[in-house]
């Protein structure tokens, strides 16, 4: 794949990521293992209130292939194909779900030095269709994005964003919902490893004049421990601890509160993923 400016969907995508990922509210066990073939074996359980549900997945790499499929406790079978390189220069994602097969998906991306473009079709009758670009550098990039329904004959989504990237930082705006919010954030990293760093998001809604401002960041206490923060002008609190319990497993606890409301009950999640 060429060095060039990345897909639609990474504009912003490093601080939304340092906002939201390991914020969980659920209870999560994995256990990963591997065969002698290659194959790579994850088991998982969730409880997220009264319902407890898991899953078993089986991925496979050979050569330029990729083979994921995952069975759950509903007797659902999604497997996604990934095959890279087929044409120089691109990737295309096959996804199918037994016995949903109209939640069938079909993705091809194509890498260029100065350009990305992404084409998804849903596999059912009167599709949805999918369609992205990005134009620019691994410094610089300025993209769009569309959903065309082909029932109705309409556009159900467009995005546009923009961003500028240095070894150290990051920084993007997004006019999303049809033109009616606008989202820019930053994200610094204050360390080498960037598991030290700093993020601000805010997002303004034009229909009913709301703005969201949040603040954020992660602190490498160790080189096994990371403590993550964040918090809006709604008053929200997140915190998270991740610690690394054995090499290349990891504890997450994470939770999340109304400061504004302290008598409601906060979020409380714990994720465990156990590797070899």
């Amino acid at each position: 794949m060429s060095m060039g400016p990345g897909l639609f969907s990474d504009i912003g995508k490093k601080a939304k990521d340092l906002l939201t990922k390991d914020y969980i509210s659920d209870q999560k066990l994995s256990i990963s293992t591997y065969s002698d073939t290659g194959v790579a074996l994850t088991s998982t359980a969730v409880k997220k209130g009264g319902l407890s549900t898991g899953d078993v997945g089986a991925l496979y790499k050979y050569k330029n292939t990729l083979i994921d499929v995952k069975v759950d406790t509903g007797s659902n079978i999604l497997t996604t194909l990934t095959l890279t390189d087929i044409v120089p220069s691109t990737k295309t994602i096959a996804s199918l779900k037994f016995p949903d097969y109209s939640s069938g998906r079909l993705e091809t991306q194509y890498f260029h030095q100065h350009a990305t473009f992404t084409t998804a079709v849903a596999l059912k009758q009167s599709p949805a269709v999918d369609l992205s670009i990005t134009l620019g550098t691994p410094t610089f990039a300025l993209g769009a994005e569309a959903s065309y329904e082909t029932a109705t004959s309409k556009l159900t989504k467009y995005t546009a964003g923009i961003s500028v990237t240095k070894p150290d930082s990051c920084a993007a705006i997004i006019l999303g919902d049809k033109g009616d919010t606008i989202k820019a954030s930053y994200i610094h990293h204050m360390d080498s490893l960037k598991t030290t760093a700093a993020t601000g998001e805010i997002t303004r809604r034009f229909s009913t004049n709301e703005n969201t401002f949040t603040v954020g960041g992660s602190y490498a206490v160790d080189g096994l421990t990371i403590v993550k923060l964040k918090l809006n002008n709604h008053g929200n609190l997140g915190a998270v601890l991740q610690h690394e319990v054995i090499p290349k497993s990891l504890l997450t606890i994470s939770s999340e509160f109304d400061t504004k409301a302290l008598d409601k009950t906060p979020k409380f999640g714990v994720a465990l993923a156990l590797k070899p």
